[in-house]
């Protein structure tokens, strides 16, 4: 039976597997590896707040944790891999797929997340109450005049990884760094959800 706090909670609406990056914050121009295999990349939808988030777990580390705003772009730069810049997060997320069919089926996810969450904004807005601007990460910077203005899109588009970085088999644990600064407190990706993620035949996984 399913209790009421589940009912009311973030609940997975598209799942996919793929490799993930994050941006080296030291020099903003390449990647970093964040997962060491093709791991599951969820969204979640939390009916309550109307908020959607982007999140993968491998293990007991959570490797991406994006809320998605309407001024989010994800861009395809090339035919495996797509990026995409959280600036509450304060860095930059890449993914890269098996095929382009699999990088294809997120992009429109993506695209319907966002438009639905212009949407719910709107309807919030026409009816007089103010709009919280959700932050996703404790280590995210302060709201500046361009996360203020919606300019969450991704001025500096970095190259993908090689085709050495994308292989079809796990790579070894400790050839992966794993930076620390994109932990996750204010919105906690729950250890429910760690679960969630793990249990892989509990989620709809794309075909």
């Amino acid at each position: 039976m399913t209790s009421g706090k589940d009912a009311m909670g973030e609940q997975p609406i598209f799942t996919c597997k793929a490799h993930v990056f994050h941006i080296d914050p030291k020099t903003k121009r390449s990647w970093m590896p964040a997962s060491s295999t093709a791991v599951s990349v969820s969204f979640f939808y939390d009916s309550s707040r109307s908020l959607y988030r982007i999140i993968s777990v491998e293990g007991q580390k959570a490797v991406i944790n994006s809320t998605v705003t309407p001024n989010m772009t994800f861009t395809k730069t090339s035919q495996k891999f797509g990026q995409w810049s959280d600036v509450r997060a304060n860095t930059v997320y890449g993914l890269g797929f098996s095929s382009e069919i699999e990088l294809q089926k997120f992009i429109d996810k993506f695209n319907e997340v966002k438009e639905a969450t212009r949407n719910a904004i709107s309807k919030v807005t026409s009816n007089g109450a103010s709009v919280v601007t959700p932050v996703s990460s404790a280590n995210a910077s302060p709201i500046t005049a361009r996360a203020a203005t919606g300019t969450d899109s991704t001025d500096n588009l970095l190259e993908p990884p090689g085709s050495a970085a994308l292989p079809q088999n796990q790579i070894k644990e400790e050839e992966i760094p794993h930076p620390r600064s994109h932990s996750v407190s204010v919105c906690r990706v729950t250890r429910a959800q760690v679960i969630k993620l793990s249990k892989r035949n509990q989620l709809p996984i794309c075909n």
